[in-house]
């Protein structure tokens, strides 16, 4: 059987991504992508580079992610998926980098430091 594998990371999330050719469907961690994603707008989200390169219905999606959120988690499939498209068929690669979808997004949390209540936050400063 012919599959094609990926990883894609984002924030704290990392999502392991298997592209079967199949009839669309998406299963996250054994559960179909609208039982793990419950919103409508990270389910748009993930399918992002199946509509840009007109391959939505074409390919089963078997995903494993941990770590993060919700939202770091949906950038990591994507990132993945489109990674696995472009392992797929190698002239896809530029329709997606025009995209963005290929590109890891660098953003990580800022560190708690000491003296302040958040990474960045101060606490009140008392002149007496």
């Amino acid at each position: 059987m012919e599959y094609y594998d990926a990883i894609g990371r984002r924030k704290s999330s990392s999502a392991r991504v298997r592209l079967i050719p199949g009839s669309g469907k998406i299963t996250v961690n054994g559960k179909p992508l609208l039982d793990y994603f419950k919103r409508e707008t990270l389910k748009m989200m993930i399918e992002q580079p199946f509509e840009l390169t007109n391959t939505l219905g074409k390919f089963d999606v078997i995903a494993n992610i941990t770590g993060g959120g919700l939202s770091g988690q949906a950038g990591a499939l994507r990132l993945g998926i489109a990674r696995a498209l472009v392992k797929w068929n190698e002239e896809l690669r530029p329709e997606l980098r025009a995209g963005g979808f290929l590109t890891r997004d660098p953003r990580e949390v800022e560190r708690k430091k000491y003296g302040q209540p958040k990474a960045r936050k101060r606490f009140q400063f008392s002149k007496r």
